[in-house]
């Protein structure tokens, strides 16, 4: 089984910058795509990044120029680092991570998700 453990999040003031983490574990996988999405209330989950093994990246359009996001394919993490958060970026924020199993099958995982809030 595979299990995604986040870190990061919490309060921040309008302006101020975030750092949230995700590690990947799971005997007998390998990751694929990992990033992370983002639910606001009454709204639909959005992509903010994601990176593939690769390094490849791909950014959401709400928060493009704001984000970097980084990968340890030694450890199966993924960093994001978000600047000059307003209101607008208050979410759950889920980390994901495509999933490869010793046959080759791929499975997308959630981690269980990590509250953002920006207020003053």
């Amino acid at each position: 089984q595979v299990h995604l453990l986040e870190s990061g999040g919490g309060l921040v003031q309008p302006g101020g910058s975030l750092t949230l983490s995700c590690a990947a574990s799971g005997s007998g996988f390998s990751f694929g795509s990992m990033g992370w999405y983002r639910q606001a209330p009454g709204k639909q989950r959005e992509l903010v990044a994601a990176i593939s093994g690769g390094g490849y990246t791909s950014v959401g359009t709400s928060v493009k120029g704001r984000v970097n996001i980084d990968r340890d394919n030694a450890k199966n993490t993924v960093t994001l680092e978000m600047k000059i958060l307003s209101v607008g970026d208050t979410a759950v924020y889920y980390c994901h991570a495509e999933a490869f199993d010793d046959m080759g099958n791929k499975n997308d995982y959630w981690g269980p998700g990590t509250k953002v809030t920006v207020s003053s």
